[in-house]
């Protein structure tokens, strides 16, 4: 069973990385694969269950021997266990995840929705292209971090539109924004979908990742930024005619504008501080923002009685608009995952990294690489089912290894451009050739990944003993 479940996962997680090859959504493949997985292993489950002591002690059971020759309904406990105690837990487990981005994406498409974002770009005026790229990269790396790298990539392109009108400029521009927007969401706990999962299940903390990461990932975009900067030179030259505007931003007032962009950055800056307070889910508290911000914009439209409907961006008209397609994505990898996690296999894996690798740094390093080529969500949650959160050392909560996996799973993905959802959304939107961005930004990306990474493990293995830190 092990085997085909193996084969199984890497036929799927082929599929979805041949995404655009196939003209399949991995989506559709993801959740192909998290139906596929779970059949199997319910149908096979018995021997591993009963190796199970968790197994024994849900059902009162004595020992194996024992319970094997009295029970003539273990085929019916089995399957009871699977579906009532395993996919329920594994489910629960994957929902604070989903319930926290959607309610994450719905308050970015909000302000995005009523033009907020507008209050940051409109105050790049300089045509200089070396400070452009620093002022962009700056405003990329820490906006990542309260944003997602995503969300952020997609302002920021939309911006370079409006300042920079050669299509080879404006692509070098965008991919050092995909290498700045991975990077300011490695060192934030809701920078990236990977370090947001780390965080949900409790392996890091907001007051552990913040100060750890924050100067690796930052090495990790000066670093490209320093080598770029030596080979450009002059100003860009802007597009003509690129003015915009959308229904919604014409009857709402600078004033209010403001309001729903603050509320929004606030909504989200405010979820570890909720988190840390009362010690729910991270996904209540982004949920309780967007509640403050449901009930904002509906009072802002029923006073706005002379405006056609059609034309008010109420949260139920901008749900729409959230991209529910990443959302399955991730249930389906997630699940699927979590059927190799309950079959004892990442359990195996993790055995034999630690046998033939078992350096932590150089078990992260490598995971990180692979993120380039493959999608870093089953990454990261392979890792997180392979280990345990432990009570000491490496493997506790903020312990290095949990560290260095959420910069190496984050950094790592800008290395190829289909290696992180950033350089996707640059992919798509400005139609960067994967040869291209290989060519002229991989061995960037590349060197401020393993300059970040060495400046982490010299922090960690260095400065931290000899300052008693």
């Amino acid at each position: 069973m092990e085997i085909l479940m193996i084969v199984v996962f890497l036929i799927g997680y082929s599929s979805i990385a041949m995404e655009h090859p196939l003209k399949v959504n991995k989506a559709a493949s993801a959740l192909l694969l998290c139906a596929i997985l779970w059949t199997i292993y319910v149908l096979n489950a018995e021997p591993i269950l009963l190796a199970s002591s968790e197994f024994i002690e849900h059902f009162n059971l004595s020992s194996l021997g024992d319970a094997v020759a009295s029970l003539p309904d273990l085929h019916e406990k089995v399957i009871k266990y699977v579906t009532e105690v395993q996919i329920i837990e594994g489910l629960g487990d994957v929902a604070s995840t989903l319930f926290f981005l959607m309610g994450a994406m719905t308050i970015v498409e909000l302000i995005d929705a009523h033009r907020g974002f507008s209050i940051i770009t409109d105050r790049i005026t300089t045509q200089d292209k070396k400070k452009l790229l620093w002022m962009l990269s700056f405003i990329t790396f820490f906006m990542s971090a309260v944003l997602d790298n995503l969300t952020t990539t997609i302002v920021m392109v939309m911006l370079l539109r409006k300042l920079v009108a050669d299509k080879s400029e404006r692509w070098r521009f965008a991919c050092l924004i995909v290498i700045a927007a991975n990077a300011g969401g490695a060192f934030s706990p809701i920078g990236d979908v990977t370090t947001i999962m780390l965080w949900v299940k409790g392996n890091i903390t907001t007051a552990g990742v913040i100060p750890n990461l924050f100067i690796p990932s930052l090495f990790a975009m000066i670093i490209p930024l320093m080598i770029e900067t030596i080979t450009i030179k002059g100003d860009v030259v802007a597009p003509k005619g690129t003015s915009s505007s959308n229904n919604t931003a014409d009857i709402i007032t600078d004033k209010e504008r403001k309001t729903i962009f603050i509320l929004g950055i606030g909504a989200l800056v405010f979820v570890p501080i909720f988190k840390t307070i009362t010690h729910l889910p991270p996904f209540i508290g982004v949920l309780f923002g967007l509640g403050v911000l449901w009930v904002y914009t509906e009072l802002l439209y029923h006073n706005k009685k002379q405006v056609p409907e059609n034309a008010k961006a109420r949260i139920s008209v901008v749900l729409k608009k959230v991209d529910f397609t990443t959302i399955l994505f991730f249930l389906g990898i997630l699940m699927a995952v979590n059927a190799l996690q309950c079959a004892g296999i990442l359990a195996e894996l993790a055995s034999f990294l630690d046998r033939t690798v078992g350096n932590p740094y150089l078990i992260d390093i490598i995971i990180g690489v692979l993120s380039s080529i493959v999608d870093n969500v089953p990454l990261v949650a392979g890792c997180m089912g392979m280990y345990d959160v432990a009570a000491t050392g490496m493997l506790a909560t903020d312990g290095v290894f949990w560290m260095f996996l959420a910069y190496c799973a984050g950094v790592g993905g800008s290395i190829l451009i289909i290696g992180s959802a950033a350089g996707v959304v640059v992919m798509g939107l400005e139609k960067v050739d994967f040869g291209w961005y290989l060519k002229n930004i991989s061995l960037l990306a590349f060197i401020g990944y393993i300059s970040g990474a060495g400046v982490f493990i010299l922090q960690e293995e260095v400065l931290r003993p000899l300052f008693g830190l």
